[in-house]
């Protein structure tokens, strides 16, 4: 229930607004990782709502629900460090699995939100950003494929590429220059970008500005691929 706390948690949100990491974690032990405050937030949504980066992964490696929408206005962890503008904060949460989708009680998502009060960086991120679970699916032969389509060496440094905010072409052929194993399987490379801008443009709710960066990023493996 919101608000039934005990006094470990009470002394828990202190901690949080504090900032004080070490005694938040010598708390964990004696508080529900979920707790609610009368707000409906979570101990992560509050460390969140401070962009306090090393209590958002000590409540995570914890086991927070990244995604908890019990919040008031329906505000999740990701909607609230958007709202701080720490992009640290924000990539940690996607990294573990936070929704991009979720919206609030007023219909808003995690970017719109940053959008509002100006967080252009941190909105980049919400919308440059792809599960590596969605590229490493490439990494394993599927149906009747003897090999997969990306060798799994190539996940890594593929996945650096596609989750740069900037990709102007200078950035990408240095990054291209620096791993040239992308270079020397450029096809199967390709490919894979080929696939995934496919897949965002036929998805439920399609992301065209990730199938666009998914498109430049191709064009431009392909151009190096002449030089």
């Amino acid at each position: 229930l919101c608000g039934d706390l005990t006094d470990a948690e009470k002394e828990l949100y202190k901690a949080i607004q504090a900032g004080d990491v070490s005694e938040a974690r010598t708390l964990l032990n004696r508080v529900r990782i979920e707790c609610l405050d009368e707000h409906g937030m979570t101990p992560l949504q509050h460390a969140a709502y401070r962009g306090n980066y090393d209590l958002c992964k000590l409540f995570l490696e914890c086991g927070a629900d990244v995604n908890s929408h019990y919040h008031d206005s329906g505000y999740t962890a990701l909607m609230f460090a958007g709202l701080a503008g720490r992009a640290d904060v924000v990539s940690l949460l996607l990294e573990h699995g936070a929704s991009t989708t979720a919206v609030n009680s007023l219909g808003r998502t995690a970017a719109q939100m940053a959008a509002f009060v100006s967080n252009h960086d941190v909105v980049a991120i919400i919308n440059n950003f792809l599960p590596r679970e969605e590229l490493e699916y490439y990494a394993r032969p599927q149906g009747l494929d003897k090999e997969p389509k990306l060798p799994a060496s190539l996940v890594s440094p593929l996945y650096q590429l596609i989750v740069r905010t900037n990709i102007h072409p200078v950035r990408v052929a240095l990054y291209l220059q620096e791993k040239r194993e992308l270079l020397d399987q450029s096809a199967k490379v390709e490919r894979v970008l080929n696939l995934l801008c496919e897949k965002q443009m036929k998805a439920a709710e399609p992301n065209e500005m990730l199938a666009l960066k998914f498109h430049h990023l191709a064009f431009l493996l392909r151009t190096c691929c002449k030089f």
